[in-house]
């Protein structure tokens, strides 16, 4: 017996702003900081358009290369420079999300999100709110220099933004944390540092690993997270690491880590996103085209955007 199929509804359009963040600062693997023009190459912006959203291009934040700079401390190395972007970037958002803008931000290395989600939850900060946070990626990215094996910033966002080390990235706006404990959430994670378990711990976040999403499935997983990240807040912002996906579908990040989520369950987890409606921002990060194979990862990145933001099956 086959279900009736319900009528298509149209998707809500909604005004969407590209910010490309071309930054391999933090991290030692080079290529990152082609992944906005990967991404864009691959037709993002048209794909969305297609959908009924409007969209435009805000171009790219400016971002210093690591030649022209000194790495700095061994254990946060260019962590000046990647504070200066973030703090672009924070601002660059924060004018987006005033203008009535969804900002959707193509990294780049994954130290951006201190940027993304600095200037949304400012936002959402002088309205009297407060807002969630998703992370999907293969890895927690909660270390602080004490706790780095590698001192590669792209490894402490998550913990700058729960303020589990005082520094100027931490700070921008002049608060921290920027997210509550219980509105944030790790999802698909399978690669984390010893020391980094005890950071993990100690900020109280909620976690699923990919043996959460293994033995209780993805739709069960990401219905708990979206309850979580959204529990008294105005929305949440999504930070999608393509390192989250199995390499054999996303071969283009700069650390790979076999086991991740299957194409179809990537998809499954934007649309859910998008079924429940209150996405504020979207991030994608890690797209590295320089050992992708024929741009199949920004491919799929742009995707899983579509999905993220209202394309369906039927």
């Amino acid at each position: 017996m086959t279900t009736p199929i319900a009528p298509s509804t149209p998707v809500s359009g909604r005004k969407i702003r590209v910010i490309g963040v071309p930054l391999d600062l933090g991290q030692s693997r080079r290529g990152v900081d082609m992944g906005p023009s990967a991404v864009r190459v691959a037709g993002l912006e048209a794909r969305l358009e297609a959908l009924g959203h409007e969209v435009e291009d805000g171009g790219n934040v400016a971002v210093a290369i690591p030649e022209q700079k000194k790495e700095g401390a061994a254990n946060a190395k260019y962590l000046r420079e990647i504070t200066a972007t973030c703090t672009k970037l924070a601002e660059l958002v924060l004018k987006t999300v005033e203008a009535g803008r969804v900002p959707l931000c193509l990294g780049g290395d994954h130290s951006m999100a201190a940027g993304t989600v600095s200037g949304v939850a400012e936002f959402y900060r002088r309205q009297n709110q407060r807002v969630g946070l998703i992370w999907i990626d293969a890895h927690t990215d909660i270390n602080t220099p004490e706790s780095s094996p590698s001192g590669n910033v792209h490894g402490m966002p998550l913990a700058a933004l729960m303020g589990l080390w005082d520094s100027e990235l931490a700070n921008i706006f002049e608060f921290c944390p920027k997210i509550r404990p219980e509105n944030c959430v790790l999802v698909g994670v399978r690669d984390i540092d010893a020391v980094e378990k005890e950071n993990v711990r100690r900020a109280g976040i909620g976690v699923f690993t990919m043996r959460d999403i293994d033995e209780r499935g993805m739709r069960t997983v990401m219905e708990e997270a979206l309850r979580m990240a959204g529990r008294g807040t105005a929305g949440y912002h999504i930070s999608l690491d393509m390192d989250w996906v199995d390499p054999e579908d996303a071969p283009g990040v700069g650390t790979p880590v076999r086991g991740g989520a299957t194409y179809r369950e990537a998809h499954l987890a934007m649309e859910i996103i998008a079924d429940h409606g209150r996405m504020l921002s979207f991030e994608i990060v890690e797209v590295n085209p320089v050992i992708d194979e024929h741009n199949q990862t920004a491919d799929l990145a742009v995707e899983l955007a579509l999905s993220a933001f209202g394309k369906k099956i039927l």
